[in-house]
């Protein structure tokens, strides 16, 4: 996922449908009749390999197609890489309007392949650094996706709570982070109980990951992702079709260590904290009950009515201790509930925040860097839904309604401290490949933060 450096690329000259002429006539007899016989109309992806005289791509001609066409593209063009013959080419021209670096970031990203497991066929076809963009910035984006991806695509065999920790010691030692880990039941001893309830189940020991970066006078900003690597429902056992890709509910977890990494790699001047609450969520003697009821670090007491609500649990002890450095921004990042998806689909996550300036500015990000976000509100009026009576808190209202809303209304009960908080219920995961989209893990919303922190803070 990195540009090519090939001082003889292939160029691509792209066209909106009818722009067409002036360049034809450039050509010569024998490119003009390979045109025709493509039958180019400037389609948005579609794309016409021109030979030389010796059989040879000399030139490509692609679509642009009409605005409406782009609409339904996260990445314009960023299919091109796997439609056009192997070999590195470059950008030579675009339409009006047209962002080099969104097209290059996608072409990028559609060249992603996860091959821990079986080689998955040819690479695609290599792009040049565009005019105009910042190359090492671009590179970075793609390389933090890769991270995200691989992770959320690793099955949870090879991908547990300890697989994880080492994934994000190993990205801390890199940049020279300073490394923490609260295993078993250190975590008891050192209070976090509700991490330790969910994971306490399984054979392979819950743990808190903390690690830290950054001059310690900088901004703080603190990021905490739900690394829940494999999740059956617990004693509300999950049915089969539910379980299937649970090895992707450690998304929040995988989302955040990329976010980190972008941050890390682009040298943003923040003190950056990262905490992930990494456990499995399993079945056993020892497994958590339904009616249990948990005391929480920052002593909040929570009714467990759903042991598959368990991420809410897990991340509520990791925002209670983020929130007592008092950062400046703090984000959860997490895939918390189907109701977000049942509102907004798998392509557009939810964000929520009472801090309004921070909310417009995450919606810009998320316009300008193609990183789809909508807000849904901290809906004060439902507090009294996951309020019990006999605990402080319930971590699975009864009823199925507003679900997303009231799983962000429990945790911005632990997020205090912060100056401003932000959560993000992510899908991490593309059901079907589109272009600059590969079909699995997928890194939602790291962009789009990022792009915000960077407007705030500086580069």
């Amino acid at each position: 996922m990195q540009f090519a450096t090939t001082d003889t690329p292939i160029p691509i000259h792209v066209f909106a449908p009818g722009s067409l002429e002036s360049w034809t006539s450039t050509l010569d007899a024998a490119q003009k009749a390979q045109l025709e016989t493509a039958g180019f109309a400037a389609k948005l992806g579609e794309a016409a390999v021109l030979l030389d005289q010796g059989g040879r791509p000399a030139q490509v001609a692609a679509g642009w197609g009409s605005a409406a066409e782009r609409a339904r593209q996260q990445f314009p063009l960023a299919g091109l890489g796997t439609q056009l013959p192997k070999g590195d080419y470059a950008l030579a021209s675009l339409p009006e309007g047209a962002d080099p670096g969104r097209i290059a970031l996608g072409w990028l990203l559609n060249g992603y392949r996860f091959e821990r497991y079986r080689s998955q066929g040819s690479q695609p076809a290599g792009l040049t650094v565009p005019d105009g963009i910042d190359a090492t910035r671009i590179e970075a984006q793609a390389q933090s996706a890769r991270l995200t991806m691989d992770l959320i695509n690793t099955p949870a065999n090879d991908m547990g709570p300890g697989e994880l920790e080492f994934a994000a010691q190993a990205l801390a030692e890199e940049f020279g982070a300073a490394f923490a880990v609260i295993r078993g039941d250190d975590l008891l001893t050192q209070n976090f109980p509700m991490i330790h309830a969910v994971g306490r189940a399984s054979d392979k020991a819950p743990r808190l990951i903390d690690f830290a970066w950054g001059d310690a006078d900088a901004p703080r900003v603190t990021l905490v992702g739900k690394g829940v690597c494999f999740d059956t429902g617990g004693l509300n056992l999950k049915p089969g079709s539910s379980m299937g890709l649970m090895k992707k509910d450690m998304g929040g977890a995988a989302t955040v260590l990329g976010l980190a990494r972008l941050i890390m790699v682009l040298g943003l001047p923040v003190r950056l904290r990262v905490l992930i609450p990494a456990v499995e969520n399993s079945v056993s003697a020892g497994a958590f009950r339904p009616g249990d009821i948990l005391t929480a670090r920052n002593g909040l007491t929570v009714e467990v009515n759903n042991t598959d609500a368990e991420g809410r649990l897990v991340l509520a002890d990791a925002l209670a201790l983020g929130g007592e450095d008092e950062p400046e921004i703090m984000v959860s990042m997490a895939t918390l509930t189907g109701a977000a998806r049942v509102a907004l689909g798998p392509d557009m996550p939810p964000f929520f925040t009472d801090d309004d300036h921070l909310a417009g500015a995450l919606t810009a990000a998320a316009e300008s860097q193609a990183d789809p976000l909508w807000r849904l509100p901290f809906w004060n009026p439902y507090e009294d839904m996951i309020e019990p009576g006999i605990a402080d808190l319930d971590n699975a209202p009864k009823g199925g309604f507003a679900g997303a809303i009231t799983a962000a209304l429990f945790l911005r009960r632990f997020a205090g401290g912060a100056g401003s908080y932000a959560h993000f219920d992510v899908y991490g995961w593309n059901p079907t490949a589109k272009p600059g989209r590969p079909k699995g893990g997928a890194a939602q919303g790291a962009r789009a933060v990022y792009s915000m922190l960077e407007e705030r803070y500086g580069g």
